[in-house]
């Protein structure tokens, strides 16, 4: 199905299934225990265990790996290395190989693989393994690389990209005839995904084809680059993830444990399961990378901004991209007079990569900061600054529309609901015992990506409708929100429906990433229904175009029919993908919202906590708002870490992540967020597809640790522009407490 006009009244208007709250259908299954992830499948027979060795060193030379001693050790079946692996290729979507030999690209990049009877055998075996390495000088300092680092574009395939610079109009000329103007400097530190389920993966080999049961956001993608690394063709691999544990963008892209569990499994001859070690993944897989941002603001005395620069470095290894922190600049506020910069720094930490929201998360974590300085500068109200510089166009090419826009509307019914009218302008000024308290406001932002996405869709004999797609479900409610889109073309309620996802052997989707998920698979379900209808109805002698499909029975031209009947004699398949082309080059696609918090900074220690919290989205559609509350809470409280707690530390003498594991890597639990509330506006967006739906999980994250940020400062009247918040650099400089 292409779809390249605006979708029409349709039968997922009627919203009798799509559109209401509704319990996951996988629930139950994850709750009991029997929603097997991918080192739980427990059909796999007689399967070995692998345990992975990690370099030492950051960069350098394997000068000699002695094996001796660990292949003499009980259990031990076979030990990999990339003297013995065979020629491996590169996954297109990796920046370094995931098994290092002899060159080092970073800490811990996997050496070695041993593959033993026990997990137990294969982790005693690889600690008898013995590396001779030769280390390198290397780059692990970004603000020092950023001295030297080019000016470089990029983007991150998630609707968040931009090119090493942009002007409209004149900024510097505008800059400085400006009455009111801020410049200031602000730090995002590299963040670890720290997701629940570890990289794992259980490998077997049939002959020349490999099974891979795996935990990756992105089937055909992690298919298609383990083809390239193994050098054998994709039709000769099969990849199952059908539950995720968690990903955040760290499984979009194929990862060690699956290359070398299918290695380990060739060699050993039989079946190989492989679970990463916790201490390791945070150096052995990719992370947020920091940034270091600069942003410039020129405005008239009535708050509207004439000038606005966004400048943003961070680094990654070579051959890898920026962090496209000022994509949402590009976007979010008018303004004629524009330059956007992006550098980049070869360092030699691990790979940075895709991590929720990447480019808008850190951007706005400035962005949103500095726009709260400016009102402070113009003694105006934050909110209102905002409203003031909305645009219902690109600012930058104003021929191109946004297809819907509401952020004014999120921002004052958020207002209205959170009582801003009671905060007090002047910070430091209200106390609750021994206690700073303060709100802060943040815009969200976060574009909506269109992208191919296909489904097959069953009608069996016994009349039950099966839905089989390679989507996969990262804990965000994808089987159910398939099901109630396939319930609702079909006339069925979602209980009816059986899903299927997270196979190769189906319809390529869209896949779990870049908010792109639901809206695009859905819609893949929903081209998929109508093939579907078209058959049912044909069968039934109903002419398709008139058809209605309810409660059970097909209707039209005063001929009516159960819907089981029509596949009595035999299956109906109906099998279709939803393509786009033009509308997207039309108008530009994005989701917005509005971000409150309360804080309280504790007046003796400096430690602030979250009160209270309030996301306002528009985001199109909500297909299933109880699973859409859901992912917006949880970003929400990703972003709250991402404000006061979560910071990679790096050692920049050794050139990795000291604080790898869940014990030293903090992120927010329940007791840090007291409540939270999450406001949906009534939306359907018709030039976006057919479920006129767009996404929503990482729109919940944008603006969070910004929003955090304005109310720690008006709490406490000191400004930090160094994240995370932490109280050592505020401490000193709150207000006497005698």
């Amino acid at each position: 199905m292409q779809f390249d006009t605006p979708a029409t009244t349709n039968p997922i208007d009627r919203m009798k299934v799509v559109g209401r709250p509704h319990d996951r259908i996988d629930g139950p299954l994850k709750t009991t225990g029997f929603a097997p992830y991918a080192y739980e499948h427990k059909e796999i027979a007689n399967a070995a265990y692998g345990y992975i060795v990690g370099s030492a060193v950051a960069k350098g030379t394997i000068r000699s790996i002695n094996l001796d001693e660990a292949r003499a050790a009980t259990g031990v079946l076979t030990i990999v290395t990339a003297q013995n692996a065979g020629k491996l290729g590169k996954g297109q979507m990796n920046t370094v190989k995931l098994l290092a030999g002899p060159q080092v690209d970073h800490y811990h990049q996997a050496v070695a693989l041993v593959v033993a009877e026990t997990f137990e055998q294969a982790r005693a075996a690889a600690g008898l393994i013995r590396i001779d390495y030769a280390r390198s000088p290397g780059s692990y300092d970004l603000a020092e690389a950023l001295k030297a680092a080019p000016l470089t574009g990029g983007d991150s395939g998630e609707g968040s990209g931009a090119p090493p610079v942009d002007r409209t109009g004149k900024f510097e000329d505008a800059f400085a005839a400006a009455p009111v103007k801020i410049d200031a400097e602000y730090t995002t530190p590299d963040h670890s995904h720290a997701m629940m389920e570890p990289f794992a993966s259980i490998a077997s080999w049939k002959g020349d084809e490999l099974t891979l049961w795996t935990s990756n956001q992105m089937i055909d993608w992690g298919r298609g680059d383990l083809a390239r690394t193994l050098g054998i063709p994709k039709d000769k691999i099969t990849l199952m993830s059908p539950y995720v544990g968690g990903g955040f963008g760290g499984k979009l892209f194929l990862r060690a444990d699956a290359v070398l569990a299918a290695l380990g499994a060739k060699a050993a001859k039989r079946p190989v399961k492989l679970a990463m070690q916790r201490p390791m993944m945070v150096n052995n897989a990719t992370h947020r990378p920091a940034t270091r941002q600069r942003i410039r603001l020129g405005a008239q005395a009535d708050g509207t901004i004439t000038a606005i620069a966004h400048e943003s470095g961070s680094g990654d290894q070579p051959n890898g991209g920026p962090e496209a922190a000022v994509n949402q600049t590009k976007l979010l506020y008018a303004g004629a007079n524009r330059l956007t910069s992006m550098r980049l720094a070869v360092l030699n930490l691990p790979e940075g990569n895709a991590m929720r929201a990447p480019g808008e998360a850190p951007g706005m974590m400035a962005l949103e900061i500095a726009m709260d300085e400016l009102a402070e500068k113009l003694r105006m109200d934050p909110v209102a600054l905002r409203i003031r510089n909305d645009t219902q166009v690109d600012p930058e090419k104003p021929e191109r529309r946004f297809s819907q826009r509401q952020l004014v509307r999120c921002l004052t019914e958020g207002a209205q609901r959170f009582g801003w009218s009671r905060r007090n302008a002047t910070p430091r000024q209200v106390r609750d015992g021994k206690w700073l308290v303060g709100m802060g406001v943040a815009a969200a932002f976060r574009n909506h990506v269109n992208r191919t996405s296909g489904a097959r869709v069953r009608l069996g004999r016994d009349g039950v409708v099966m839905v089989e797609t390679d989507m996969t479900d990262i804990g965000t409610g994808s089987y159910t929100i398939i099901a109630q889109t396939a319930g609702e073309m079909l006339g069925v309620p979602a209980e009816a429906v059986v899903v299927k996802l997270g196979s190769s052997a189906f319809p390529v989707s869209a896949g779990s990433g870049g908010q792109w998920g639901a809206a695009n698979a859905t819609a893949g379900v929903y081209a998929a229904c109508v093939k579907l209808r078209e058959q049912v109805a044909q069968r039934m002698g109903i002419d398709p175009a008139s058809a209605d499909f309810a409660d059970g029975r097909v209707s039209g031209g005063g001929k009516s029919g159960d819907l089981r009947a029509a596949a009595a004699g035999a299956e109906l398949v109906g099998e279709d993908k939803i393509e786009f082309d033009k509308l997207d080059k039309t108008y530009q696609f994005a989701t917005f919202g509005a971000h409150f918090v309360e804080v309280g900074v504790d007046a003796y220690t400096g430690i602030t906590r979250i009160r209270r919290m309030l996301a306002v989205c528009a985001a199109g559609r909500i297909i299933n708002p109880k699973s859409a509350r859901s992912q917006v809470i949880g970003a929400m409280t990703m972003g709250a870490g991402s404000a006061l707690m979560e910071e990679l530390a790096v050692d920049k003498r050794f050139g990795m992540f000291v604080n790898h594991d869940l014990a030293s890597y903090e992120v927010p639990v329940h007791a840090d967020i007291p409540h939270q509330e999450v406001v949906f506006l009534d939306e359907a967006d018709d030039k976006a597809n057919p479920m006129k739906a767009k996404g929503v999980g990482e729109l919940g994250m944008c603006g969070v640790a910004g929003a955090v940020a304005n109310a720690v400062y008006n709490a406490t009247g000191v400004r930090v522009r160094d994240y995370p918040l932490t109280l050592e650099k505020h401490l000193e400089r709150l207000p006497p407490v005698v």
